[in-house]
């Protein structure tokens, strides 16, 4: 699929980003360009000893920010396909510095789009979070304009051949600043704090995101966003798993936190669709018919009532299964 293709991915040296290009320049030999656009030099640098442009000679490292749309003009030269994984993520640094977050997350994610037009891209896809559905806090609230703003940009691509999409997934096991790490920072000290014991998350590995993507990269028809199918824990299942006869002290949800994740509402059910292994939810704006996206991509309408939510979900991930992905994902060396 991106073999003979340039692709340039926004917050390349991030977890995803990085994951996603190690999976490109090993799956797809005959990539013709990838650049890792970033605004982070020092990630830059030590990317690039992992990947060394005199052995990958089609990586490009390209500081830069989403929030420069010229800069974005320059790195989008002859490229094919997008993947827009930079954003501003952190629930409390968001709360405190609104606009920032705005600056990167939606004017940053309005940017891309408009060079994405000039530059005769083909393919887009921007990743999105659980935090988008049914926003209650400030960085929920844009990504859900982001999602907005790249789904809306097929209505307005004119006769270019290009689609948007967006992918939308919950927790990634062991990504910077989630749950896991924390538990195990703490464990030595025989008490874990947990917000409440009745949190469910939903659980998504890194590789797991990464292959998602690219399947949707093949899929995408232009205006959808995916939702992947994937299980859920309890919190009190993880602090079993990570650390079994530790005392747990419940502190209290945070400001901007919820009881359980959701990935799809029940308003967005309305215009979603099922599939073996994933949802899609199709744009409010009538330009893609659900009676043609099915009958050439099967699926069928989610129910009256249906929403997508980590404390409802069919699927959940028992203590030892969580051991067993600790150790692949986070901590090869991890023992009870």
């Amino acid at each position: 699929m991106l073999n003979e293709h340039s692709v340039l991915v926004t917050g390349g040296t991030g977890s995803f980003g990085q994951k996603f290009i190690e999976n490109i320049i090993n799956r797809y030999p005959r990539v013709r360009r990838v650049v890792v656009f970033s605004r982070d030099e020092h990630k830059q640098f030590d990317m690039a000893q992992r990947f060394p442009v005199e052995k990958y000679e089609q990586l490009r490292y390209f500081i830069g920010d989403v929030r420069d749309k010229d800069r974005l003009y320059r790195a989008m030269e002859r490229i094919d396909v997008v993947v827009h994984a930079a954003a501003l993520k952190h629930v409390p640094t968001a709360e405190y510095n609104p606009f920032e977050t705005i600056k990167t997350n939606i004017i940053g994610a309005q940017n891309v789009i408009e060079v994405c037009l000039e530059r005769d891209v083909k393919k887009v896809v921007a990743l999105s979070t659980d935090k988008a559905a049914g926003p209650i806090n400030l960085y929920g609230a844009t990504k859900l304009c982001s999602d907005k703003l790249f789904i809306a940009a097929n209505s307005f691509k004119g006769l270019r051949d290009l689609k948007f999409s967006v992918v939308r997934y919950g927790n990634v096991m062991g990504s910077r600043g989630s749950v896991i790490p924390f538990f195990l920072e703490k464990r030595d000290k025989g008490i874990l704090p947990v917000t409440d014991e009745r949190m469910t998350r939903f659980n998504i590995t890194l590789q797991e995101g990464v292959d998602f993507v690219l399947k949707c990269l093949e899929r995408m028809w232009g205006g959808e966003i995916f939702v992947p199918k994937i299980p859920s824990f309890r919190i009190t299942d993880l602090a079993e798993a990570v650390c079994p006869g530790c005392r747990t002290e419940v502190v209290g949800i945070r400001p901007g936190e919820k009881l359980h994740e959701e990935m799809i509402t029940e308003t967005d059910a309305l215009s979603s669709l099922e599939f073996d292994d994933h949802y899609v939810i199709l744009p409010a704006l009538q330009f893609m018919d659900a009676d043609e996206y099915m009958k050439k991509n099967g699926g069928r309408l989610c129910p009256d009532g249906f929403r997508y939510n980590s404390g409802t979900n069919s699927e959940w991930l028992t203590v030892n299964q969580i051991r067993e992905l600790i150790r692949e994902n986070c901590d090869p060396h991890f023992e009870v």
